[in-house]
């Protein structure tokens, strides 16, 4: 690695003892992590989750489509690659730079199948043929915030368009007990697609810290338990909420809207990321 960064904005950080292995942060705010000799490895613990869902969603190897909305690293593209090769990906990411220093730095396997549009995520969802995505993955972030744009009824309606019957949604929201901004994803999500899953961790559902919470959620039942059985079995065992345990939980929001957007709130200590 040089000594300087193409762009003072990002760093790369060495995990100690992996030669391969690496933290991308973006104006000092964790962004990914990327074990370049095994791109199964999901450290940050919601990617992990992420990871979970795309596992219950189809057999083993079977191929799926995805549109992933934030690329940073490419951390859940690389893994799709790896435990489903040829399957078809898109990331939407409109930060070039980081986009040319990631592929400089941590190249993406020959063959991938992913390919990266230099596009926001409405744009780029807007362009896409409807029934086009198995999966759309949102897990964007400004800073340690998730843009205002990407979590409104408008955006979410663009997302289910582009998904097929049966397409799963999945958005990386970032809150803290009451959840005020997460119950208004969580509602917003609910208007488009019937079934809807959150996973988070025991000390955020609790309030105990920010955390992530990871909304899946589809116009027909998800595998619910699947997810809690390995959820239960995981290194890092976390909560799953389905049915009424999401509207107990996380009811009562009312859906953010283009004329009304809202930000993920600012994490305790700013730049500060919680995995």
């Amino acid at each position: 690695m040089p000594e300087e960064e193409s762009d003072p904005r990002i760093r790369l950080v060495p995990e100690p003892g992996r030669a391969d292995a690496w933290t991308l942060l973006v104006d000092g705010a964790d962004q990914s992590h990327v074990d370049l000799g095994d791109p199964t490895r999901l450290e940050f613990d919601y990617v992990r989750r992420m990871g979970d869902v795309l596992d219950a969603l189809a057999p083993p190897g079977e191929t799926l489509r995805v549109v992933h909305v934030g690329g940073a690293g490419m951390t859940l593209a690389r893994y799709v690659a790896a435990t489903r090769p040829r399957s078809p990906q898109v990331v939407l990411e409109p930060y070039e730079a980081l986009t040319a220093h990631v592929r400089e730095h941590l190249p993406l396997p020959a063959r991938s199948g992913i390919k990266v549009r230099p596009q926001d995520g409405r744009t780029g969802l807007a362009q896409m043929r409807a029934d086009h995505a198995d999966v759309v993955v949102v897990d964007a972030f400004d800073g340690a915030r998730v843009p205002a744009d990407l979590t409104t009824r408008e955006s979410l309606a663009q997302a289910a368009v582009v998904l097929t019957d049966g397409g799963v949604l999945m958005l990386n929201v970032t809150d803290r007990l009451p959840f005020p901004y997460a119950r208004r994803v969580v509602a917003g999500v609910a208007e488009q697609l019937a079934h809807v899953v959150v996973s988070a961790e025991p000390a955020t559902m609790k309030g105990r810290r920010f955390g992530n919470l990871l909304v899946a959620a589809s116009d027909r039942p998800l595998p619910e338990a699947a997810l809690r059985r390995v959820a239960a079995s995981s290194a890092f065992p976390y909560r799953v909420l389905a049915g009424t345990e999401v509207s107990d939980a996380l009811g009562g929001g009312t859906p953010l809207t283009d004329a009304d957007p809202s930000r993920s709130p600012e994490p305790p200590g700013g730049a500060a990321f919680f995995r």
